[in-house]
């Protein structure tokens, strides 16, 4: 394994002693870049431009993060990271070209290139970043942002554990940074029927809420399990983190076609299948529903079938049932249609995307459903009265982000509440591999006498990589 140089030491030595100063409350910290940059909160701070460094240049960042946030006159994206060097070549070719092109002036801007993300977060150039890496690559670089004072627009989910998710939130509240979810479904662009939904359960339209019935896709058996040679524009030790050394094979990683869907969305080392992949978003519009955006289950339990030969073991198809100390009881199956279903004492709601993915690679997302439904069509033409609850409303969830760094305001998808989406969904996970009923504390965020279950609160970490690491050594 490649030891990490001396300035890789020293940069993580200062994020180390930053980090515990800021879970102890002390944010100001000597020779740290200024928490709020003087760039965006500035006398003209409107009129300033947000300087943004792209971290992780694949599918999600060139298919998705990056064509939203070039619609904004506020950001400009001045540098990008990534392990693997032809990505970072080709992202940032992709963002000079779109400047040339928009500007006229073939030399606007030179993206500045980095193979460690940290050497980009060490840029006091830089306001904000855009992660839009693996899972397992989301939480610690969250963290370290943070740390450095830079904004952030993290990629769903927040983390591969609960452990990393919990500190992760803590941090970003400590630091004050900006910090948006990209949990896209919230916001009226291009789906307006999420909120309209949440707004009609909130207020009374169907009656006392009593149970939510969500349906996600779930992801095939399979893969090559053939050893190959590590590719020479891959770092491939900083691509596995800090989970544990495997060999490289195609299929683990990513494709050579940088819109291609990564493999590692189907591998348990790096994330946890689609209950956390299209779970976070679907679970998040249930808790906005359902207000318990801060809490999460308080029973659970679940069966899952999980492959048993080829590369590929997340889990196949599923069921989940849990129980929110409201009352409320929260289904998840594969067999459900795909979206999330309000049932309460006076009828029902639908919503889901129809058929319109993200990217062009994502699974089917609409089942060929209509996107807004009800028991009684009726009630999706309910207007919201003067006295009735309107949920935070935002454009789009990039703009929402930058307009929220400008004006020091709270986005609709701040940390806490993203951590609480994914939490639910890494609970959901665990009692597929624990049998028989758990029983969730949301507040201690443990499981109640059960020490098999916490066992899967956290995993081993890799040194050098890892929260641990960052906090601890």
């Amino acid at each position: 394994m490649r030891k990490p140089d001396k300035s890789a030491c020293n940069r993580r030595d200062f994020l180390k002693t930053a980090a515990k100063s800021a879970l102890a409350g002390t944010v100001a910290i000597s020779g740290f870049p200024a928490i709020v940059p003087s760039t965006v909160f500035g006398k003209t701070a409107p009129s300033n431009k947000i300087n943004i460094g792209q971290i992780g240049c694949g599918r999600i960042a060139r298919g998705h993060d990056l064509p939203e946030t070039f619609k904004h006159d506020a950001a400009r994206i001045i540098a990008v990271s990534d392990v693997d060097s032809h990505r970072q070549a080709s992202c940032k070719k992709l963002i000079e070209g779109w400047y040339e092109k928009k500007t006229g002036k073939s030399d606007y801007i030179a993206v500045k290139a980095y193979d460690d993300y940290h050497d980009l977060l060490a840029n006091k150039d830089i306001d904000a970043v855009i992660i839009s890496t693996p899972d397992h690559w989301h939480a610690q670089p969250a963290i370290e942002a943070a740390l450095a004072g830079k904004h952030i627009y993290l990629q769903k989910p927040t983390s591969l554990t609960i452990e990393e998710g919990r500190m992760m939130s803590d941090i970003v509240r400590k630091t004050g940074v900006t910090f948006q979810l990209g949990s896209q479904q919230r916001s009226v662009q291009p789906w307006p029927q999420f909120k309209k939904a949440c707004e009609l359960v909130r207020n009374g339209h169907i009656g006392e809420l009593h149970t939510v019935r969500i349906g996600l896709p779930f992801d095939p058996p399979g893969g090559d399990t053939t050893e190959m040679p590590v590719p020479g524009h891959l770092h491939y030790d900083r691509w596995l983190g800090s989970t544990p050394y495997i060999y490289y094979t195609r299929d683990r990683v990513h494709p050579d076609n940088v819109n291609g869907r990564g493999g590692w969305l189907r591998c348990e080392q790096f994330g946890a299948g689609m209950i956390t992949g299209w779970g976070v978003h679907h679970i998040d519009i249930a808790h906005w529903g359902m207000d318990t955006e801060y809490t999460g289950p308080i029973e659970i339990e679940a069966t899952a079938e999980f492959p048993e030969t080829g590369l590929w073991n997340v889990h196949g198809r599923y069921e989940v049932n849990a129980l929110y100390a409201t009352g409320v009881k929260m289904q998840i199956g594969g067999d459900n249609p795909n979206g999330v279903r309000f049932e309460g004492s006076k009828g029902w709601i639908f919503v889901t995307r129809g058929n319109v993915g993200v990217t062009a690679t994502d699974p089917g997302s609409g089942d060929n459903n209509k996107p807004f439904q009800a028991s009684d069509p009726g009630i999706l033409q309910a207007e919201t009265g003067p006295k009735d609850i309107r949920l935070y409303s935002s454009a789009e969830q990039h703009a929402n982000w930058l307009d929220c760094i400008q004006n020091k305001k709270q986005t609709i998808s701040p940390a806490e509440v993203a951590h609480r989406s994914c939490s639910a969904c890494l609970v959901a996970h665990i009692a597929m591999k624990v049998p028989g009923k758990l029983y969730w504390d949301p507040e201690k965020e443990t499981f109640r006498n059960n020490t098999e279950a916490n066992k899967w609160l956290s995993r081993p970490q890799r040194y050098p990589y890892g929260t641990n690491y960052i906090l601890h050594t």
